[in-house]
């Protein structure tokens, strides 16, 4: 069974940085194209930063409201993901979720469980 796992969230103070990891277990990071979504309370989930897909497999794509201080990253040999986020804001708060979106199997992808940011003095 392929899981994800994410890890790293907690409490931040305005300006503050985190890191978070995503672990894939049952598969292979190299089969999907991997991102960070985010989901604040009252508010639809989005796009924090993804990985492109197939020949686009080494772009990185972000969030407005995020580039600059965000940056994804990912290690194929630990099949782990991260998202780097400094200069945070209070308005980061959210549930962070990675996603993994197949390469092989068309319209299919999983979700990690999220872990909460919160940004708060």
């Amino acid at each position: 069974q392929v899981q994800l796992v994410e890890s790293g969230g907690g409490l931040v103070q305005p300006g503050g940085s985190l890191r978070l990891s995503c672990v894939i277990s049952g598969s292979s990071i190299s089969l999907y194209a991997m991102g960070w979504y985010r989901q604040a309370p009252g508010k639809q989930r989005e796009l924090v930063g993804r990985f492109g897909r197939f020949s686009n497999g080494g772009s990185t794509y972000y969030a407005d409201s995020v580039k600059g201080r965000f940056t994804i990253s990912k290690d194929n040999a630990k099949n782990m993901l991260y998202l780097q986020m400094n200069s945070l804001k209070p308005e980061d708060t959210a549930v962070y979720y990675c996603n993994a979106a197949s390469l092989v199997e068309r319209n299919y992808e999983l979700w990690g469980q999220g872990t909460q940011v919160t940004v708060s003095s």
